[in-house]
């Protein structure tokens, strides 16, 4: 691999694959790798459990699809019957390889909980101190988080320097890390707080979900 564009393509792939390693892809799908290749990616996943399981290579074309939307179309290849060409199955390593169209397939939706982690990441898992920066363990921005329904996340945070917690409330989805990039400044802009009422976990709320 030479072609600079390939190489960060790659790595944005690894990237965005490497929380794959502690949850399923799809029902009953584990990554297993992402391997580089001439003009495209690799990736590694194995297919059900114990002695009765497969592993697959599925090839992506690096100029066809960015990064970000590779999960999406690889839970929609493994989770409906599809037919390979002659020309679009080989054999690598032991492993069975697919070699994808992406053009031709309509990627899965996000799980909510892929969308809380990546705006969980966005805002450092509480190693990021409050307005950017680097990691800062003894002044963490972020605190906590729950779930809520009709695709909603409260994230509890802290300002740099005062001792008030806010409860901010965002709407999980696929634009999730815009909104994440920009609470630490929200958070700055006192005439968003509200009292919060009914949550004891924090002392503010601030309302995002229409952000």
């Amino acid at each position: 691999m030479t072609d600079p564009e390939d190489r960060e393509q790659q790595a944005g792939v690894s990237r965005q694959l490497l929380y794959y390693l502690n949850a399923p892809i799809a029902e009953g799908c584990r990554l297993r790798g992402v391997l580089p290749a001439p003009g495209a990616v690799r990736i590694a996943v194995r297919v059900g459990e114990g002695e009765g399981s497969d592993t697959f290579l599925y090839e992506i074309p690096h100029d066809c699809v960015a990064p970000a939307r590779i999960p999406g179309i690889l839970r929609a290849v493994m989770s409906e019957t599809r037919f390979y060409g002659s020309g679009d199955v080989g054999d690598v390593l032991g492993m069975t390889l697919l070699r994808l169209r992406p053009e031709e397939i309509t990627p899965a939706p996000e799980p909510e909980e892929d969308q809380a982690l990546r705006a969980l990441l966005g805002l450092g898992l509480g190693g990021r101190g409050g307005g950017g920066g680097g990691p800062d363990d003894e002044n963490p921005f972020l605190i906590g988080f729950l779930m809520k329904d009709d695709g909603l996340m409260r994230v509890y945070v802290q300002r740099r320097g005062h001792t008030r917690l806010i409860g901010v409330d965002i709407r999980l989805t696929d634009h999730t890390t815009a909104l994440t990039a920009s609470i630490p400044s929200l958070v700055e802009e006192e005439e968003r707080y509200r009292p919060s009422l009914d949550d004891p976990h924090c002392d503010l709320v601030v309302d995002l979900t229409d952000w």
